[in-house]
């Protein structure tokens, strides 16, 4: 999967989970500027997960806190 896919794909999972278009930058942080709280963060992982086909182990988590983090994940184990 290429970096458009990646980038395309992941906006659809941030827009399933509720989050206005216009937010949704390359810099936004997860939690301070997406407001996404615990069961936000469920709702995502369970889309990311499925949408791309990868499993997100609990020491990845903490790494995903930005869009872009988030980026750079998918990159490296949708390659």
């Amino acid at each position: 999967m290429n970096a458009k896919e990646i980038r395309r794909n992941l906006y659809k999972v941030f827009r399933k989970t509720g989050i206005p278009r216009e937010v949704i930058d390359e810099k936004a942080s997860l939690k301070e500027d997406l407001f996404m709280d615990d069961v936000d963060m469920t709702c995502f992982l369970f889309y990311l997960e499925t949408r791309f086909n990868v499993e997100v182990k609990n020491e990845e988590l903490p790494k995903l806190n930005s869009v872009g983090s988030t980026i750079n994940f998918l990159q490296q184990h949708c390659a």
